[in-house]
């Protein structure tokens, strides 16, 4: 599936994933519809279809079946779940670009019948001691602002958070419905966001590095040290250095804090991570954002001075 989003064609707001968990980001309706003829070539196949940002229980999805192709869709409810055989390819690619583009009536034209996949789960409310309740929902809602995690992820969160070995206070179901709860909170949020955003102005300063051979990465891994321990193997060949930021410090950021940096040079010498610090830095700065460093390779990098508001995409 190409995902590179310079084609012509309207810019989706969608995440397309095939069947080798590819997963394309904004895709554009000339992307999608190659996605469905190559999806058309390979046995096995299929497409599933999710908003950006990603909204609980509503998704379309598409794959080869007998000669034919099912395309399903799910309207925010297990209960609003339909299928409909469909003959052509090309017709399937119509419904999945009607669907995405939120077209009124995308799905005329299809007999479309209802697929029972059980009743609509049952409220689950929490039963916690308020302090409880209070540091899970501090959880959640650090991991959203955040805004690298996906739904299924805040429910993992949430579902673990207070676990004192057997003991596990917060039930699948629960930490399901806070999540959603809580991430649509925060979807209806950003939506009054206008403008590009201190986060996203970091990711164009990042994919500006790792254009020019400074291997850049966004909340990645758990901590600095396995950050340096896995950067090398996401290096491109020739890559002269690397800047990251590992989950810990998203953290901070979302809580209103700096971001703290981690760089360094393939080489391992102090000269090429100056030198790294000082494309990181300059970066940064061009991208209009506020970098504090004293130019020596053992100091780490800060961003200071962020409104981190960094949209949710799945």
């Amino acid at each position: 599936m190409t995902v590179a989003g310079d084609r012509l064609g309207r810019m989706l707001e969608i995440a397309v994933q095939d069947r080798s968990g590819r997963v394309g980001v904004r895709v554009s309706e000339d992307e999608l519809r190659d996605a469905v003829r190559d999806m058309g070539q390979w046995k096995g196949s299929f497409l599933v279809l999710q908003r950006v940002p990603d909204l609980p229980d509503t998704y379309a999805q598409a794959c080869p079946e007998d000669g034919a192709w099912t395309v399903e869709y799910r309207d925010g409810a297990r209960s609003r779940h339909f299928g409909a055989r469909v003959g052509a390819l090309e017709r399937v690619a119509e419904l999945l670009v009607g669907w995405a583009r939120e077209d009124a009536d995308w799905a005329a034209g299809e007999e479309w019948e209802r697929i029972d996949f059980g009743p609509d789960p049952e409220p689950a409310p929490l039963e916690l001691p308020e302090e409880d309740e209070e540091l899970l929902v501090t959880e959640v809602r650090t991991l959203l602002v955040g805004g690298y995690a996906t739904l299924a992820q805040a429910a993992e969160v949430a579902e673990e958070c207070l676990v004192d070995g057997e003991h596990r206070p917060v039930g699948k179901e629960q930490a399901r419905q806070l999540a959603e709860r809580m991430w649509l909170e925060r979807v209806a949020e950003q939506r009054g966001w206008a403008g590009e955003t201190d986060p996203e102005r970091l990711a164009r300063a990042f994919a500006a590095l790792d254009a020019a051979g400074i291997t850049a990465r966004e909340d990645f891994t758990c901590c600095g040290g396995c950050g340096y321990a896995e950067i090398g193997a996401q290096a491109a060949p020739g890559a002269r250095g690397f800047v990251f930021f590992h989950s810990q410090s998203t953290g901070g950021a979302a809580r209103g804090g700096d971001l703290w940096l981690q760089y360094g040079g393939f080489d391992g010498s102090a000269e090429t991570t100056a030198a790294v610090g000082r494309e990181v830095v300059a970066a940064l700065t061009g991208a209009g954002l506020t970098a504090v460093w004293n130019g020596g390779p053992d100091d780490a990098i800060r961003v200071t001075g962020l409104d981190w508001r960094r949209r949710l995409v799945g």
